[in-house]
């Protein structure tokens, strides 16, 4: 993965622990964030020290957690799978007052509901997050075509396997030990081929309303239950509930969530697809290209843009709504066809929603009109003027 570490990704993280005493770099498990922070510490001019709480030998210096960052308190310690240990946040707290400076610690964690609860009780004012996403395309692009990213998903690891096969078991391999090991250790005590049916269940329908009964009854659990898995999921890093815009209430809308598995690759693995064309045979196809977009935006969108999909009784909708300080900016609808139609829902939601400039999203190169206020784009095209927008 070397190469494709986002200098932006980098610098951010490294702007941060001039400002705070603790950075806390999330995001799923294997997307890269030790790579990160090995970066980080190799470039810095500082000493540094690096603590892996998988490793048991790395945990038993821990025996004395406050004696062991006292004794290095001119270093900056970087903590991986943080999450593992819970009562290191209030010896953080105290270490830290007594010697408050910025860039103390560095903290790796795939899990963020121990991480951010604990951290927000002992560490307020102490703590920054940043979140690490799975490689997107303005990482790749000079080296890769985006069908790649599509199809693998953004793990490096699978991504990067000179065998398309190694990377297809390295998905699955994933997946198991997130049911088996990682949602347990977390604190997700269910019936294991329970929760995997449920997430072959949310790979079938990605991308679609959450019907939340219906799961429940599919799977043979209570819905407090499918409340609990999404949850769990969700601070996983794995899956995105993607809420409605409501701005509109004059309009009957739906107000239930769309629900995403956020790796397409890892998606396409549940699926059992492992190759375009595959793919383009799969009735799932479209929900997956909705979801490749949809990350690929939020992924490199700044943190003041919130985003929504739109959806009326009446059948005005939208894939994507995005918004800044609760005004809708832009309209998009995401497309697999080439030369995909204005559908007439979309221009309803253009109207109910008063945006100027609108967007179909398509694989394809060309880019024309279709209407004064929607132009059809390609993502390679889109995403090269992604950053221009904000």
């Amino acid at each position: 993965m070397e190469p494709f570490i986002d200098r932006f990704k980098q610098d951010a993280v490294i702007e941060l622990l001039e400002d705070f005493p603790v950075v806390a770099l999330t995001g799923a498990r294997q997307v890269g964030k030790t790579t990160l922070a090995r970066k980080i510490a190799g470039e810095r001019d500082g000493k540094t020290l690096h603590l892996d709480l998988e490793s048991p030998r790395d945990e038993g210096k821990l025996v004395d957690p406050e004696l062991f960052f006292e004794r290095f308190n001119d270093h900056l310690i970087i903590i991986d799978e943080v999450q593992r240990r819970p009562d290191l946040f209030p010896v953080l707290r105290s270490v830290i007052d007594r010697h408050r400076r910025p860039g103390r610690f560095l903290l790796l964690g795939s899990a963020s509901p121990v991480l951010i609860r604990e951290s927000s009780e002992s560490l307020a004012g102490r703590i920054t997050y940043e979140e690490l996403q799975p490689l997107t395309w303005p990482e790749i692009s000079d080296h890769y075509e985006i069908t790649r990213l599509w199809i693998r998903g953004g793990f490096p690891e699978p991504f990067l396997s000179g065998q398309k096969q190694h990377g297809f078991r390295w998905l699955g391999d994933y997946t198991r030990t997130l049911i088996e090991r990682d949602l347990p250790l977390l604190g997700l005590n269910t019936d294991l081929s329970k929760l995997r049916n449920f997430l072959n269940m949310l790979a079938h329908q990605n991308g679609q309303l959450l019907n939340q009964e219906n799961l429940a009854r599919s799977v043979g659990v209570t819905s407090p239950t499918i409340s609990k898995y999404l949850d769990y999921l969700e601070h996983a890093y794995i899956i995105r509930r993607l809420q409605p815009w409501h701005r509109n209430v004059k309009k009957r809308l739906v107000k239930s969530p769309k629900v995403y598995i956020r790796d397409t690759g890892l998606l396409h693995s549940l699926l059992g697809i492992n190759s375009e064309d595959a793919l383009r045979a799969n009735p799932a196809a479209g929900g997956s290209w909705e979801g490749f977009v949809l990350q690929q935006l939020l992924s490199t969108a700044p943190k003041e843009y919130s985003f929504y999909f739109y959806r009326t009784h009446q059948g005005a909708e939208a894939d994507l709504v995005v918004v800044k300080e609760e005004k809708p900016l832009f309209c998009i609808d995401f497309k697999l066809n080439r030369a995909p139609k204005s559908p007439k829902g979309f221009h309803n939601v253009i109207e109910d929603n008063q945006t100027t400039r609108n967007f179909i999203i398509t694989p394809g190169n060309d880019r024309y009109p279709v209407h004064r206020q929607i132009d059809v784009v390609g993502l390679e095209e889109f995403l090269k003027e992604w950053a221009g927008f904000y």
